[in-house]
């Protein structure tokens, strides 16, 4: 037994020996210019390794650095540029016969530029080279169209991607990729984690391959995961636009080479969709399906559902890439969406509603167009509201002076609407509401049209109030103007916040004069009456 045991001793005491010896016996580093020579070939691109050094205990040679060029139509700066290449090898030809025949290939911190043309082409479209019909020769050098690897690996790497028509760079960090059963000839799995830009994560697992002869148009199919994108960093999104929240995405992507098609289900919190927005704290879901064609950079949302607790609407459309510049061209239709459900998205969209007051009950639908780029988009198109009311809101406190006019309206402390129609555009610049029906039981039928600014939410409204039966003045009849079906023309000024009503005065009396009781001066004689209903003086006789 002992002497078994120093047996194995003394066999464990010469493999450590040779191990220990062996680098220094093989000069690995004299592989170094077949590597680079193999590798160019292989890739199409000079490539550049640092001194090699040999590891019996891992089986690996590895060198200290590398630089892959390149494609010299796009920059002179390297492709590719890591702290340190592995190469996994054969020990058994590597000792007795001096043959590198390589196994693995791990890139270590590597740095990895990937650039676009407008016309879709990648900087890494020509890896590999012009491919040739293959030679007979079978001392032909190697080519990507022959190359095997058990396993490709890059450990701790940054990838950034760009266009050359756009400022914008878009980096990946602790970017790690495992490739197995690596063949440009056939499909192979592969794994990829990464830290999205400016914050969240990325995984992808699938299939790929084979090699494409553009690398750019390889097959892919993969299950995709992002959590915590934020997106006002990500540069997904033109900073401009005022677009942010913390998005999670799970679904599939497929890719022929030409046509890349995504599908799944994404969700949104702390979303606002304009610069002066505020954020929602309601959760938006969203279930898509696009048709991306590679080429062009453009594509189709064959299905977008948009959900807001129960509220559902429906996306549609087409889109262009064009540099930093998304164009759209999409439909956007809800119907019978709850007002409880949409309420809290108003902010998000920057629309203000008056202070201390809030939308509650009823239902609202939408059938609007969606056009411009992505940073400022034109939204139009009918919406309808019905059987809501501005709750904390009285329109017979607010109207005021106008209220007067018509010998006091009902000033509960909320404003019932039956229902409200309007033509709506909506942009960067603010929103115009043309077309304006509303039915206010209260008061009577309103009609008008105006806007609201972007960031002030200054108010710049004409309106008309079509008087129903149940609201009559003395007062209006003293001015020569009144009684049932009276219109009252009036201005909304002030801000959405804090909106002001006031009458207009001239509307008024031009609409009305002819009714007016008969007098030498009938318009001065309402003018004088009006100006004593609203607090002024009246002009001496």
């Amino acid at each position: 037994m002992k002497r078994a045991l120093k047996i194995i001793g003394i066999v464990f005491a010469v493999i450590l020996v040779i191990a220990i010896a062996l680098p220094f016996i093989i000069n690995v580093d004299s592989f170094r210019p077949k590597l680079e020579s193999t590798l160019t070939t292989t890739l199409g691109r000079e490539v550049k390794v640092g001194n090699l050094g040999l590891s019996i205990l891992s089986g690996s040679v590895s060198a200290e650095d590398l630089s892959i060029a390149d494609d010299p139509a796009f920059s002179k700066d390297p492709f590719v540029r890591a702290k340190s290449l592995h190469v996994g090898v054969e020990l058994m030809p590597l000792i007795f016969s001096k043959k590198l025949n390589v196994t693995e290939l791990v890139l270590d911190q590597p740095e990895i530029r990937l650039i676009q043309t407008p016309g879709g082409k990648w900087n890494f479209s020509s890896l590999g080279g012009e491919k040739q019909p293959q030679k007979t020769d079978s001392s032909s050098s190697a080519s990507m169209e022959s190359l095997s690897v058990n396993r490709l690996a890059v450990k701790d790497g940054s990838l950034s991607m760009g266009k050359t028509n756009s400022s914008r760079v878009q980096t990946y960090k602790d970017v790690d990729i495992t490739v197995h059963n690596f063949s440009s000839k056939s499909q192979f799995p592969f794994t990829m984690t990464a830290k999205l830009p400016g914050d969240g994560d990325l995984k992808l697992d699938g299939q790929a391959g084979p090699i494409a002869q553009d690398a750019a148009e390889t097959p892919l199919s993969a299950d995709v995961s992002v959590k915590g994108l934020n997106l006002a960093t990500s540069g997904f999104v033109e900073p401009s636009s005022g677009i942010a929240g913390i998005a999670d995405f799970t679904g599939k992507l497929n890719s022929d080479g030409h046509i890349a098609r995504s599908t799944g289900d994404l969700t949104a919190n702390k979303l606002k969709l304009a610069e002066k927005a505020t954020p929602t704290s309601k959760t938006v879901q969203l279930k898509y399906a696009i048709e991306h064609n590679l080429a062009k950079d453009a594509g189709s949302i064959t299905q977008g559902d948009i959900s807001i607790g129960k509220a559902l609407a429906k996306l549609t459309g087409t889109y262009q890439i064009q540099g930093d510049v998304t164009t759209l061209n999409a439909k956007l239709n809800g119907n019978a969406m709850s007002v409880d459900e949409l309420q809290a998205m108003l902010p998000a969209l920057g629309v203000t509603l008056p202070s201390g007051s809030s939308l509650q009950g009823g239902t609202l639908s939408t059938n609007l167009s969606i056009s411009g780029t992505s940073a400022k988009p034109v939204v139009t198109g009918p919406i309808h509201l019905e059987n809501t009311k501005l709750a904390g809101f009285s329109i017979g406190q607010k109207l005021g002076a106008v209220s007067q006019l018509v010998g006091g309206i009902p000033s509960g402390a909320d404003t019932v609407v039956q229902n409200l129609s309007s033509d709506v555009q909506y942009s960067s610049t603010g929103i115009q509401t043309q077309n304006i029906n509303l039915n206010v039981p209260a008061l009577g039928i309103v009609t008008g049209s105006g806007t609201m600014a972007t960031g002030s939410g200054a108010l710049d409204y004409k309106m008309n109030a079509s008087l129903n039966g149940t609201v009559t003045s003395s007062v209006t009849k003293m001015a020569g103007i009144g009684g049932q079906g009276t219109n009252v023309p009036f201005f909304i000024h002030g801000t959405a916040s804090n909106p002001t009503f006031e009458p207009d005065v001239k509307g008024l009396l031009s609409g009305q004069v002819k009714g007016a009781t008969p007098s030498a001066n009938p318009v001065g004689s309402a003018v004088d009456s009006l100006s004593g209903i609203l607090g002024g003086k009246k002009k001496p006789k």
